[in-house]
């Protein structure tokens, strides 16, 4: 009967499924998922009922390309299963209304046919699901380490460049091609530290720890010092209050912050002066890095933290380092972002829980 029954009330079947994705499915349906998955299940059920031994095999066929094309159209796992349960309950509700009588073989059938075309489209969706993420961590790496690369060759090759000079002997360390060759040996002492951080971020932050903020600071500040005498900038280190503690992993906050004093020397206009300061509130630290590059193009404060994104004329570099700034302020539980102070300049902000040192009470 059940046979009978799906042949003679196909349309009104698959009206319904139609009606209940429409209502259900985020994002809205396509005409696909309706015209090409409910009509050829309809259509290999009917063969499973009528004894074919292809029907089922064909259903899994089918339940496969379905889940594959559901992912591409970027439906979720669960919106997979709800497509065959909504033919399960379309021909449930409408056998009941027609008072149908169908029998219990039937009905099981059904049921099996739906476990299978269930099963096929989620291992499906999963693999090809599995397959994409795999191919898009692998091009992700690839284009990393292939930036990277690059700009260790660049930095490498000026670095060569300014020993060559210097060795004829007929200008001295003190001068200009001295400066180029500390700047580039720098550099590159920069890449490998944001390189070596990156990878300890895919790993996982590891080393939390409370500490606190001042020694922090007092620890970055002689590197970025010698950098901003480098480039003719003044570097002004903000006191920072007795007592603010964090909570974070030491490395890769190094990192980041390293980050942000380098972005800010870059772009920062010349003889100009770049600030560092510590604030906050009762519960945040505020690190902030303000530079005098003349405010962000275009005003968006979100833009340099996409990857690869590089916001000035200066070139050099791969426009990786706020995105990983980004990364490494997430990973230690807290955000960073950028204010946009249009003609004169950009605050970029990194914002942490505050770590509240608190002495055991006595027994």
């Amino acid at each position: 009967m059940l046979f009978e029954f799906i042949v003679t009330q196909r349309d009104e079947i698959i009206r319904r499924c139609r009606a209940k994705v429409a209502t259900r499915s985020m994002p809205p349906p396509t005409e696909e998922e309706i015209d090409y998955g409910v009509p050829v299940f309809l259509d290999q059920l009917l063969d499973a009922l009528n004894g074919r031994a292809s029907g089922s095999t064909e259903i899994n066929k089918t339940a496969r390309r379905h889940g594959h094309e559901l992912l591409l159209q970027g439906f979720t796992v669960s919106q997979v299963v709800h497509d065959y349960g909504d033919i399960c309950q379309a021909i449930t509700e409408l056998a009941v209304e027609k008072n149908a009588r169908i029998g219990a073989d039937d009905f099981r059938m059904l049921n099996h046919c739906l476990d299978d075309a269930i099963a096929s489209a989620v291992t499906e969706y999963g693999r090809v699901r599995n397959q994409s993420d795999v191919d898009r961590d692998q091009k992700r790496d690839a284009e990393r380490l292939g930036f990277f690369a690059h700009e260790l060759r660049n930095l490498t090759n000026t670095s060569m460049l300014a020993f060559e000079v210097l060795r004829t002997g007929n200008v001295g360390v003190g001068g200009s091609t001295g400066t180029v060759l500390r700047r580039s040996l720098m550099r590159t002492t920069a890449l490998i530290d944001r390189s070596l951080a990156e990878v300890r971020l895919t790993e996982g932050i590891q080393n939390q720890e409370p500490f606190l903020v001042a020694g922090f600071i007092e620890q970055l500040a002689p590197s970025a010092i010698l950098e901003a005498e480098a480039r003719q900038i003044a570097l002004t280190v903000a006191p920072v209050a007795h007592g603010t503690m964090i909570n974070a992993d030491r490395r890769v906050l190094g990192s980041v912050l390293g980050n942000l004093l380098q972005n800010a020397f870059k772009f920062t206009r010349p003889r100009s002066t770049v600030t560092l300061r510590v604030g906050g509130t009762e519960n945040r630290v505020l690190i902030e890095v303000q530079d005098e590059c003349g405010g962000l193009p275009g005003g968006n404060a979100e833009d340099p933290f996409k990857p690869f994104e590089q916001r000035g004329a200066d070139r050099t570099g791969v426009g990786l380092g706020l995105a990983f700034s980004r990364w490494g302020v997430e990973a230690n539980h807290g955000r960073i972002y950028a204010r946009n102070l249009p003609n004169h300049g950009c605050v970029f902000t990194v914002d942490l829980p505050r770590w509240h040192f608190s002495i055991p009470a006595r027994a």
